[in-house]
């Protein structure tokens, strides 16, 4: 998977589900900080490149209505805009904040057999959400959990997927092999080997026909048609031509794109705006990027200037 956003600026090794579109699915409110590394540590510079929150965690993920996950050791909890923790280090895995909540994983220790198939002295872990306060307000029963967006979050029960609300009712009922959070409206699902779109009553919009999709960012979704990406409307019609070997969501009026060895950055009209000149490259978020080049992780503005020289 070429975007990386998620492995290394969120740094959340948990998926290709929240790696593939978290910008577009939590509620962006970064305070204007910016996780960076430093001798093997993750800090937060703000956008003039002074280092806010001084290099300490082990990994470090992106603010998100005010909190940020933050790995210490072996254990993720949150930390606020100026460091602070206000969530003890405690889970296998945290996602950002989104609509008040945040899917986190949690693992347990099984003490004798159950109904979910676990066995005595098993060590589990489950996906539920919690609130601000660390109040379990979902309780841990999933096998992945997705952000919540427009009310609505995707959870994986076994192979299946399906769609809870707040209350952790499923709503939308498990008979997807993947799906991914609700965007503008819509919702991209794998059923077989291909990917549609579904509305938020469950009803298919766009019918299965990609290999590949994204949910829908500032009115275009990143979808694979063969062996290329381009874009689609919410019709599905082409907008940009299938011919990058991979393509990411729009942020900030721009997208990712990946040709030949390259990578770089589009407008909505398709025109390239940032060339290709970069070995890895991620995402657009609060105005900087994060880019690879001549092997060093370097922030570039919109006009692909680096911003910390």
């Amino acid at each position: 998977m070429k975007q990386k956003f998620i492995w290394i600026v969120l740094s959340l090794t948990i998926f290709s589900f929240t790696a593939q579109n978290v910008l577009s699915e939590v509620k962006k409110d970064a305070n204007g900080l910016f996780a960076v590394p430093r001798d093997g540590k993750w800090g937060y510079m703000d956008k003039t490149c002074k280092m806010v929150i001084q290099p300490q965690h082990s990994l470090a993920s992106i603010f998100s209505e005010g909190l940020a996950p933050v790995k210490v050791d072996e254990k993720w909890g949150y930390i606020d805009k100026y460091g602070m923790s206000l969530i003890d280090p405690q889970f296998v895995n945290a996602q950002p904040f989104s609509e008040g909540l945040a899917a986190v994983q949690v693992a347990r220790k099984i003490s004798s057999s159950d109904s979910m198939g676990g066995e005595r002295g098993q060590v589990d872990a489950k996906w539920g959400y919690i609130d601000k306060k660390d109040w379990e307000v979902i309780a841990p029963r999933f096998d992945f959990a997705g952000t919540f967006s427009e009310g609505l979050a995707p959870v994986q029960f076994g192979n299946k997927w399906c769609f809870i609300d707040k209350t952790g009712k499923e709503v939308i009922a498990r008979r997807f092999d993947f799906a991914w959070s609700f965007s503008e409206g819509l919702a991209p699902v794998r059923v077989g080997d291909q990917v549609g779109y579904i509305d938020k009553t469950g009803k298919e919009v766009i019918a299965p026909k990609f290999l590949n999709a994204l949910p829908f960012s500032e009115g275009l979704a990143a979808a694979q048609a063969g062996a290329n990406w381009g874009y689609i409307d919410k019709s599905g019609k082409d907008v940009i031509a299938p011919k990058f070997e991979h393509a990411d969501s729009f942020s900030d009026g721009m997208a990712l794109v990946h040709l030949g060895e390259k990578f770089g950055y589009i407008d909505k009209s398709g025109k390239v705006v940032i060339p290709y000149k970069f070995e890895d490259a991620f995402q657009f978020y609060e105005g900087l990027a994060l880019v690879r080049i001549d092997k060093k992780l370097e922030y570039i503005d919109k006009t692909g200037k680096r911003v910390c020289e």
